[in-house]
């Protein structure tokens, strides 16, 4: 063998390792952002979840388009996982939880679900239900602060994600004044969920998210307003203060 094909020879060796190096390199790092997604989200392969969903508005179990898109965000993610999941109406998913991971959808003047979740999990959290117009319709109570809306300015919605322990499932709730609020916190989710992760890891959240100018930029612009699980978590107390939203 000539000095020229031996180091032909040797050159493909060298490139068939260091792609081989490669290939293992990317999947392990890919295996192990997976794991870290499917922990996160209390979603191994192949095991099932539950998509709660509430109702219109004045429907007859219809379904909001801006829900309808929300679902199709958690749908991407658990696909992701490698997990199936199985839709439910809000008053027809009488269960506990921790068993499956849960997504949950709305406030608790449509979704049922929602309201038991809130007054069992997060008994700081007070929204008015009242139909009636007027400028506290939907407002948010958190603690002592109180949050209402300007519709298609500014409005609020919040996202947790909350478990009974670190053995259990979680439940994760989508809690907006307003449909597409609900899917502005779901795609915030789906941006950030590596981030949330790292911050808060297997433990519950509760966060405060802001939907700006949602009738000029849909469910894009989305600010993170405050940390609120403590004040959540905790029961309410009076009322203090009143905070109108700002663009």
């Amino acid at each position: 063998m000539t000095d020229d094909v031996r180091n032909i020879v040797l050159g493909v060796l060298a490139a068939g390792i260091s792609a081989c190096l490669g290939w293992l390199a990317r999947t392990y790092l890919w295996r192990r952002r997976l794991r870290r997604k499917q922990a996160f989200f209390g979603l191994p392969g192949n095991s099932e979840c539950l998509l709660v969903v509430n109702r219109e508005a004045g429907g007859d179990g219809a379904v909001h388009r801006h829900d309808v898109f929300a679902l199709l965000e958690m749908s991407a993610l658990i696909k992701d996982c490698g997990a199936h999941a199985q839709i439910v109406q809000h008053d027809s998913a009488q269960q506990g939880f921790g068993e499956r991971t849960e997504f949950c959808l709305g406030g608790p003047a449509s979704n049922r679900r929602m309201a038991a979740h809130l007054s069992s999990l997060l008994p700081g959290v007070k929204i008015n239900t009242d139909p009636d117009p007027g400028p506290d319709r939907g407002a948010f109570q958190i603690g002592s602060e109180r949050y209402r809306a300007e519709p298609g300015v500014a409005e609020y919605v919040l996202l947790a994600r909350l478990t009974a322990g670190q053995a259990s499932r979680p439940v994760f709730l989508f809690c907006g004044q307003r449909a597409i609020t609900n899917q502005a916190a779901s795609r915030y989710l789906a941006r950030h969920h590596e981030k949330l992760a790292r911050k808060h890891g297997k433990d519950s959240f509760c966060l405060l998210l802001k939907v700006v100018n949602s009738q000029a930029y849909g469910p894009d612009v989305v600010e993170l307003v405050a940390d609120v699980t403590k004040a959540a978590q905790e029961a309410a107390p009076a009322v203090r203060a009143s905070h109108r939203a700002k663009s």
